[in-house]
């Protein structure tokens, strides 16, 4: 009777791990043919993305294409004009600057009645100045 119910028990878990790997198996085949559509819907959406880069890119050649065929030589004409008037403002501006500082030179020696640096009081004293350099271009 002993090996009877050994033997029924056996069969009984035996069917009982046969019904788990069977489930197993299922929801594994279940869970990859998900996992495939999934990759299928990524690569769809890949190759439309890399379309429409294609797109964009084929619009840019395009404009960069017509830009260089009509360059706008009225716009030109007119940074180039906007550049000369500003560098006209700072030659302006480098001159009222050199005649600032001959006016404080001039109202110091005035003030104080020193004509010399070195006898100038340590406040007053301006370090010796550099010579022009010109200023930068845009």
């Amino acid at each position: 009777m002993n090996k009877k119910r050994e033997k029924s028990s056996i069969q009984k878990t035996n069917r009982k791990t046969k019904k788990l790997s069977s489930e197993l198996e299922e929801t594994l085949v279940k869970n990859l043919i998900e996992l495939q559509k999934v990759h299928t819907d990524l690569a769809e959406k890949f190759n439309s993305l890399t379309k429409e880069i294609s797109q964009l890119l084929a619009l840019f050649e395009v404009t960069a294409k017509n830009f260089s065929k009509n360059i706008p030589i009225g716009e030109y004409e007119k940074d180039k004009e906007f550049l000369e008037k500003i560098d006209k403002l700072l030659d302006q501006n480098k001159t009222l600057a050199k005649g600032l500082m001959l006016m404080e030179e001039r109202l110091r020696d005035r003030m104080y009645g020193h004509s010399n640096l070195e006898e100038k009081p340590e406040a007053m004293r301006r370090p010796i100045s550099q010579p022009d350099r010109p200023l930068p271009r845009f």
